[in-house]
């Protein structure tokens, strides 16, 4: 029997009980264009669309556990995919600025759709690798992009020299599994931190999942 997606979506519900009326829409609306859109160009598996509130979106939003990004601050999402995390962050950050780039192309026409369809001013979604900004950002995020060094290289040129926010400007990723060789690369020269998510949310699905951040 198909799961029906809308179960995973009352646990956001009661995860950030703060949502107002607008953000709760956009997340009904979110799952549903999802589908629709990944049967035309498929950026999520078949087997996680299901999950897609679970899996993709409540695994974006533990970032907002992490930290609370201020209005204004710049923020990119690195290899997006088709939006994760930056869509869902844009949707509990609706004053934060969120650049979403991936390298191929059909998967950012899928995040340009989304934007357009729940509404979010605060998005962008260009066709590019990082190698080619010019811009700087407060945060970089990513997720199951590539291993933490080569993501702090990237990160590098792409972060803003003043802080803003009480934690400092860095590199903020979503990873799974055993991270202590990867985390043993960049801790050597840089302050690294690493939170467990299942610590936030009690599905079993984020028991081997982390947030690692390294400041830049």
């Amino acid at each position: 029997m198909k799961k029906d997606i809308t179960e995973d979506l009352e646990k956001i519900f009661t995860y950030f009980p703060e949502l107002n009326e607008i953000q709760q829409q956009q997340l009904r609306l979110l799952g549903p264009t999802y589908v629709d859109l990944n049967a035309k160009i498929n950026v999520i598996s078949r087997k996680d669309i299901e999950s897609l509130y679970l899996k993709h979106v409540l695994h974006s939003l533990s970032i907002a556990r992490f930290i609370n990004f201020k209005p204004n601050a710049k923020v990119l999402d690195l290899g997006t995919g088709g939006g994760f995390p930056g869509i869902p962050l844009a949707i509990l950050f609706p004053e934060t600025n969120f650049l979403l780039i991936d390298g191929t192309s059909k998967k950012i026409k899928v995040v340009n759709e989304v934007k357009e369809i729940l509404g979010l001013e605060n998005v962008a979604g260009l066709h590019k690798r990082a190698e080619e900004l010019k811009m700087k950002f407060d945060f970089v995020l990513a997720r199951a992009v590539t291993r933490l060094e080569q993501l702090y290289l990237w990160s590098i040129k792409l972060m803003d020299d003043e802080n803003r926010h009480a934690r400092p400007n860095g590199l903020i990723t979503l990873k799974g599994g055993d991270l202590t060789e990867e985390i043993k690369e960049v801790s050597k020269n840089n302050y690294v931190e690493q939170k467990i998510i299942s610590d936030f949310f009690s599905e079993d699905f984020f028991e081997t999942k982390s947030i690692v951040y390294v400041q830049v």
